[in-house]
């Protein structure tokens, strides 16, 4: 054994033995120049047969970790072969294994035994999609180390293997039994992803229930009859994890999260509120509901029943006249699927109906923005991201929402200069929304620079940059007319910076005949216009005399 106290390989102090089992020991070691405290696994050669083939399955267990990086997994750092001994150096996971927990606890509360298995999913998918997959085996409470803030550790590899196919000689008594799948024991079938899914369901099973499936009675009842509080959706999960044919369970991890984060919806009693509930709804939406509800239930994989669960929405969403019932469902869509543009765009579109973008409106974009995904710590808005073209495209509308429909329009350039400059960042295919976005962003830096120039003396040659920046705008606009809105509000902001700037724009250069042009085109273009909404039609009535009188002061202003 190490002495405490002892360096090994000249970097690592031992401080304190944290573990030991039939074969090795676990210690506690500082690397005193990093200040970073490791474990270290020795294994002895002494009392242990075939130690050379142990020692090979060490090495494949630390090669297959080596590979492989998640939040749930322990790295491998060193590993140091020496005479006699075997030590693999990683990371120390601070903690408790959850047998231990069950040991001094019983029973753990459903709700956080919910949340560890779809961490647990989490990893197991990670290692299920390697290339080749790997199949961890031996998914047990003992492996499963519980961190103080709440996370799960997966610890010990010595029964993965990369998955081959057509490998049945890999099926040998490998695994914990009580836990371990049937096909596990060989002569059955080739070990999968869905041996780790029944061995989750077994760990969940214990955890739930504070009964060992490893222990008399040996057998698995419904979870139910240790504990009637608990929920029958999460019984019905495990049972369908248990099942003793793999075809029979759940055919990948990620098709057991989504079951897992929709636990009480497959719940009899749940169902039955339900069924209550969509009594009060109109036939149409009752029949939506029932597809929705019936592809949510049918186990045809995780993606397939998230993507039917946001289409639904969607089209939900799209078809109700009732503003916040919109509001929510565009909202659940985002967080079924947040790297689609097609939820934040509609929800954008349902924002700007009554042409005004209200405080609270804003308030739930910027929620959006900050908020976490289910289960993840990625931002909402960051799994857009992974579609830059989506992402700039949602971008742009966010940016036209704040410019020109924001409530506090004291703030409106401001607040969209940020979004209007992720465009710019991110866009590569879209130059016509590139651009509108560069001059967005070019005048909003115009808005906030301008007083401060002006004091300092130097604002001599920005406002013919503001004013051909103004002219461009309209120029997109004429080539691709966009809302009325948008195109009044758009006046709106070169009438009245002219008639602000207008002794400026003088100092500049700019050429009266350009501006009185410019003004004469967009009163044409107001006269023509035939709205059908009464607040652009005040909009335009308010905006008509303004041209007269600025018209005005770009007479007077260049008569001096």
């Amino acid at each position: 054994m190490l002495e405490i106290g002892s360096l090994v390989d000249g970097k690592y102090k031992v401080l304190n033995i944290i573990g030991q089992g039939g074969m090795s020991v676990v210690y506690l070691a500082m690397n005193e120049k990093a200040n970073k405290q490791w474990a270290i696994k020795e294994v002895r050669k002494d009392g242990i047969k075939n130690f050379e083939l142990v020692k090979q399955g060490l090495i494949v267990e630390t090669d297959m970790l080596k590979k492989l990086s998640h939040p749930n997994l322990p790295s491998i750092i060193d590993v140091i072969d020496q005479d006699g001994t075997f030590l693999i150096v990683m990371d120390y996971i601070q903690g408790n294994p959850l047998d231990k927990t069950l040991e001094e606890e019983g029973a753990q509360p459903q709700e956080l035994v919910i949340e560890w298995a779809k961490q647990i999913c989490d990893v197991l998918e990670y290692l299920h999609t390697r290339t080749p997959p790997i199949i961890y085996r031996d998914m047990k409470p003992a492996n499963l180390m519980l961190k103080p803030d709440g996370t799960i550790t997966l610890i010990d590899f010595g029964t993965a293997r990369e998955f081959k196919h057509q490998n049945l000689a890999d099926t040998t008594c490998l695994g914990t039994q009580g836990y371990a799948a049937p096909e596990q024991f060989g002569g059955i079938g080739q070990t999968d992803a869905r041996t780790d899914i029944y061995c989750l369901g077994t760990t969940l099973y214990h955890l739930v229930t504070g009964h060992n499936p490893s222990e008399p009675p040996y057998e698995m009842y419904p979870i139910g009859y240790w504990n009637s509080s608990l929920s029958e959706g999460l019984e019905k999960i495990i049972e369908k994890c248990t099942q003793r044919n793999p075809d029979d369970r759940y055919q990948s991890c990620a098709e057991l999260l989504y079951a897992l984060e929709h636990f009480e919806e497959i719940d009899d009693a749940y169902r039955k509120r339900q069924k209550k509930r969509l009594a009060i709804f109109s036939v149409t939406f009752l029949l939506t509901i029932l597809f929705l509800t019936t592809s949510v239930l049918a186990h045809i994989g995780a993606q397939k029943a998230k993507i039917a669960d946001y289409n639904s929405k969607i089209e939900l969403a799209e078809k109700t006249t009732d503003q916040k019932a919109k509001e929510e469902l565009y909202i659940e869509a985002i967080n079924i699927n947040p790297s689609d543009k097609t939820a934040y765009l509609g929800l954008i579109k349902d924002y700007l109906e009554d042409t005004n973008f209200s405080l609270e409106e804003e308030r739930q974009i910027e929620l959006l923005r900050i908020s976490n995904a289910s289960n993840s710590n990625k931002k909402l808005m960051d799994y857009l991201k992974s579609n830059p073209e989506d992402y700039a495209e949602v971008c742009f509308e966010l940016g036209t929402a704040y410019w020109y429909y924001y409530e506090k329009e004291e703030s409106r350039q401001t607040s969209a200069v940020v979004w209007f400059a992720e465009v710019v960042q991110h866009e590569k295919n879209n130059q016509m929304n590139k651009n509108r976005a560069m001059i967005f962003r070019d005048i909003g830096t115009f808005h906030k620079d301008i007083r401060r120039l002006q004091d300092e003396g130097n604002d001599a040659g920005h406002y013919k940059l503001y004013w051909d920046n103004l002219k461009r705008l309209k120029e997109v606009n004429d080539e691709r007319p966009d809302r009325e809105a948008i195109t009044v509000r758009l006046y709106k902001e070169i009438v009245s910076q002219t008639y602000n700037y207008c002794k400026y724009y003088r100092d500049d250069g700019i050429n009266k005949a350009e501006i009185v042009s410019m003004l004469d085109n967009i009163e044409a273009d107001l006269i023509k216009m035939d709205s059908t909404q009464e607040r652009i039609k005040q909009e335009v009535q308010d905006l008509l005399p303004l041209i007269k009188d600025t018209t005005a002061i770009v007479n007077a202003t260049y008569m001096r």
